[in-house]
């Protein structure tokens, strides 16, 4: 049984204002597993206060000095590395191979990422006789999601470190406990006291209070668009920036001249990894229409070979990460039954043999429509969406016409026709034949997927204001 029942503030680790305590639930058990503490307006104003006193020196320091802060935080991180793994899995559900492989794996990375672009990042640059100064923006307020949690914290704190400000950190009630361990390693690198504060709680207390805080001048936020939208209009009477990371939709066109075999099965894999639970997920796969049936045999095949079981044993999938997402899962799956869709594989319910647990059968629908439910709401479960085409043009109508733009992908063997399907889709990342791996690519999304830009030097400048000095030189 867990226990973090402290928050992190002014280099300390500080009992909550108002003690209360939120129950932690092992997605995978339904059992209780550990037990945080609820903070409140009051432990938000304290952390704040921390954060702005430790702006005034930090905001100062070197770029030498910030580089070696990130260089002790990954030493320190590369310490607790499987107290990480454990934790994911733990908290959110992730098979044990996935919460090594690429949960915890993806913090080293974006340490490592944005150690090497603090080395020759711009921060000044001369325009005649004008400077153009990029400065720290001040105290940020950071709320994170539960579907990968340690991996978010990072994607911000990494970033906020680099560029000299401060923070103050609320990581999903959901999914604490590697925050917390985070918080530890933060504590352990010697980071200055009140550069990074964290405090748990649920959004409508902790989150709300750090959106509308007059002390806190950028918000950087990960959630559902529902979630954003709410931040977004409490931090509006404060003019704070608000950078967004949010939902998705994200069409997966496979193009005539593709190899099936090879696209089909890799598209349902990456659907189905994480439980489902990934914002960029390729969650509508467009083919052409005389290429369905032989889609649905290889999407058939891929998903019911998809094992899915205690996420300690050697399975593909565990359970989706709460009670909630599981019945909002068996919400959708029902209405794309009711609408019409073809029930593929999977459906309502757990898998055989789990009658405890928040699994889900790895499900998907053929024929489906792009006006349907399971076409546009973002179901954030291990469940597939098959839609045709008719032709190039119709691929990039349907794959656009959504409210969402986070991501795409696109498969062929003709770079020409590829390059151009790209060009025209609505989306702030595109992958191309199964083509990833960039720690230094931006990520964010158009129309409701958000707003900014997450990752390498585009992450940075989320967290700098822009200076003219005139008559500089």
């Amino acid at each position: 049984m867990r226990e973090y029942l402290k928050f992190f503030i002014d280099g300390h680790w500080v009992a909550p204002e108002t003690p209360k305590q939120m129950d932690v639930v092992n997605p995978a058990t339904e059992d209780v597993c550990g037990y945080i503490s609820a903070g409140s307006p009051a432990d938000v104003d304290k952390a704040v206060v921390a954060a702005k006193n430790a702006f005034v020196t930090f905001s100062q320091t070197s770029r030498e000095e910030r580089i070696d802060l990130l260089q002790r935080t990954l030493a320190e991180y590369q310490k607790r590395y499987n107290d990480f793994a454990k934790a994911v899995t733990e908290e959110m559900g992730a098979p044990a191979s996935l919460a090594d492989q690429a949960q915890a794996s993806s913090g080293i990375v974006q340490i490592n990422a944005g150690i090497e672009i603090l080395k020759t990042f711009k921060f000044q640059e001369d325009r005649g006789t004008t400077r153009i100064a990029k400065e720290p923006i001040g105290v940020c307020g950071m709320i994170t999601p539960w579907n990968w949690p340690i991996y978010q914290i990072v994607c911000k704190v990494v970033p906020a470190l680099a560029t000299g400000c401060t923070m103050v950190l609320k990581p999903s009630e959901q999914a604490p406990f590697s925050a917390s361990i985070w918080a530890e390693v933060m504590d352990a690198a010697g980071v200055p006291a009140g550069v990074f504060n964290m405090i748990n709680g649920a959004g409508p207390d902790v989150g709300a209070a750090i959106a509308s805080h007059p002390g806190i001048d950028m918000i950087s936020f990960t959630g559902s668009t529902r979630a954003g939208i709410e931040v977004a209009r409490t931090a509006a009477a404060t003019v704070k920036r608000v950078s967004q990371e949010l939902g998705g939709k994200s069409p997966n066109i496979i193009l005539e001249d593709a190899d099936f075999e090879i696209a089909v099965s890799r598209g349902v894999r990456s659907v189905m990894s994480n439980s489902g639970q990934s914002c960029n997920a390729p969650t509508r796969l467009l083919v052409p229409t005389r290429k369905m049936e032989e889609t649905i045999v290889i999407a058939k095949r891929v998903a019911e070979a998809t094992s899915v079981g205690d996420p300690n044993d050697n399975v593909t999938i565990g359970p989706v990460a709460n009670k909630n997402q599981w019945e909002k899962v068996q919400r959708l799956i029902q209405a794309g039954i009711d609408e019409g869709a073809t029930l593929v594989t999977g459906g309502v319910g757990r898998p055989d043999g789990l009658d405890k647990g928040f699994y889900v059968k790895p499900t998907v629908f053929a024929n489906v429509k792009n006006h349907m439910t399971i076409a546009k709401a973002e179901i954030f479960g291990p469940v597939l969406s098959i839609l045709s085409y008719e032709s190039i043009d119709d691929a990039v109508k349907i794959g656009n016409d959504t409210e969402y733009g986070l991501a795409a992908y696109i498969s062929g063997s003709d770079m020409k026709k590829i390059r151009a399907v790209a060009s025209q889709l609505r989306v702030g990342q595109v992958s191309i034949n199964g083509g990833g791996g960039d720690a230094t690519a931006p990520f964010g999304g158009y129309k409701y997927s958000g707003n900014g830009r997450e990752v390498g030097d585009y992450g940075l400048h989320e967290y700098l204001e822009i200076k003219a000095v005139l008559g500089y030189r």
